[in-house]
């Protein structure tokens, strides 16, 4: 109820009460001598406020500084950046807390809920969906010990660029199935290279469990034989046994079987890549690894401790390390087949490779901002180049031999001829120096 609401309802009561009692009174009821006593019981004021609206003539009148707001408030110079994350349909006020917080925000995350609620007409209308169904036979997810299973998947978004134009990206997460630590990185897509290399950095970041959770994805699996055993991708099942874990395939159609990284997802995309501005994918796996940091060092309800410390206590002992061997280096720097015209192509780009080397294959591996490439061997690095989101062939020194002849003297040269010092005037302006200034 507001405040307009408040008075009016007050000023009917005052007025039933004004009513009655000039009939209980009789004649002899005089309205500057009422009884203030009697007035109070009936209307349930106080004292001092029925003497208050008797000086005023029994008129609840409105309050001096009603409606108005204050000039400025712990919102102000930040509307600017929730409007635009509103705008944007970001609902979130997590998501916006953080980001006003990061530019100097010192308020609570209650005054950014009211916010939201006050600039709802800001968030774009959503298109209804259908009504859901409801549940049918329930089943319980079952537990696994510290160490013994990580829950994998991968997950698109689309990316608007600079110039308007949209690509899609890959999100490979993994979450601990004992203690719900998390780990999201991002690639241009989800070939089986890729998963292999971001696998590999969350076992250096967790450590290897016996046995990974996923899906029937297509680098996985390729079938199941009659007796309904998966047979796997020949380079999946190397990696299995370089890396030394199992894997274990959910039930078709059953995606709740893994809910803890569906759900991950599901936040990475409601959470992190709400409103997420980044420069290339470096950045962005940079900004990934924070989010993910920050958000396992936070209290969980659901598994009642905080997943950092329960997985550095119990998980991370039970898990195996991850050994460091030439076999497993080589899926860190994929094969790449070298071009007619000495390029390798690399996540939608093509990068030199100098023409001395002799090989038709090498390997390419993406560190930060550079992408180094080797030999087939891994013995040697051939060249490196600035990675860059531009379409653009990135040459290198001695990509291509100089195969134009050059003729070199077969007697000493005794011809010497002066070469002069250039003029310090503009020769295009001499047909204006009528004053010979420019000699």
């Amino acid at each position: 109820m507001d405040r307009e609401s408040e008075r009016i309802g007050l000023q009917e009561i005052i007025d039933k009460a004004l009513e009655e009692m000039p009939r209980e009174a009789g004649e002899s009821f005089e309205l500057d001598r009422i009884n203030l006593a009697e007035f109070s019981r009936r209307t349930g004021l106080t004292r001092s406020r029925a003497r208050t609206l008797k000086a005023n003539g029994f008129k609840v009148l409105p309050h001096g500084r009603c409606d108005m707001r204050a000039a400025t408030t712990v919102m102000s110079g930040f509307e600017g950046v929730a409007d635009a994350l509103l705008a944007d349909g970001v609902t979130n006020s997590d998501v916006i807390f953080e980001r006003i917080s990061e530019r100097g925000y010192r308020g609570g995350l209650t005054t950014v809920k009211n916010y939201i609620a006050a600039h709802a007409d800001l968030v774009p209308a959503k298109r209804r969906l259908a009504r859901a169904e409801p549940q049918g036979s329930r089943g319980r997810r079952f537990e696994t010990g510290p160490g013994e299973a990580y829950q994998m998947d991968w997950g698109f978004v689309e990316v608007e660029d600079w110039t308007g134009a949209t690509f899609r990206i890959a999100c490979l997460a993994l979450v601990c199935h004992h203690c719900g630590t998390c780990y999201v990185e991002f690639f241009p897509n989800a070939r089986q290279e890729n998963l292999s290399i971001g696998m590999i950095h969350a076992f250096m970041a967790m450590g290897v469990s016996e046995h990974v959770l996923t899906d029937n994805m297509k680098s996985v699996v390729i079938r199941r034989d009659l007796e309904g055993r998966p047979v796997w991708r020949a380079d999946y099942a190397a990696f299995m046994a370089c890396a030394g874990f199992g894997t274990r395939l959910c039930k078709p159609r059953h995606p709740f079987t893994k809910g803890k990284v569906e759900r991950l997802i599901r936040f990475v995309k409601g959470n992190f890549l709400a409103g997420r501005r980044f420069y290339n994918a470096t950045d962005l796996n940079a900004q990934a690894l924070e989010w993910c940091s920050r958000q396992s060092g936070r209290y969980r309800r659901a598994v009642d401790c905080v997943p950092a410390d329960e997985h550095a206590a119990r998980c991370l002992p039970a898990a195996s390390p991850l050994a460091g061997t030439q076999e497993l280096a080589l899926y860190l720097c994929p094969s790449r087949r070298i071009s007619f015209d000495g390029f390798v192509s690399f996540e939608g780009r093509r990068f030199g490779v100098p023409y001395w080397y002799p090989g038709k294959t090498c390997r390419v591996s993406r560190d930060g901002d550079w992408l180094h490439i080797y030999s087939e061997d891994l013995s040697r690095e051939l060249a490196a180049h600035p990675v860059t989101w531009s379409r653009r062939d990135s040459f290198c020194e001695d990509q291509y031999a100089d195969a134009q002849p050059v003729e070199l003297p077969t007697a000493p040269v005794a011809t010497v001829i002066a070469q002069l010092e250039p003029p310090k005037g503009k020769p295009g302006f001499e047909k204006f120096d009528f004053e010979g200034r420019l000699q």
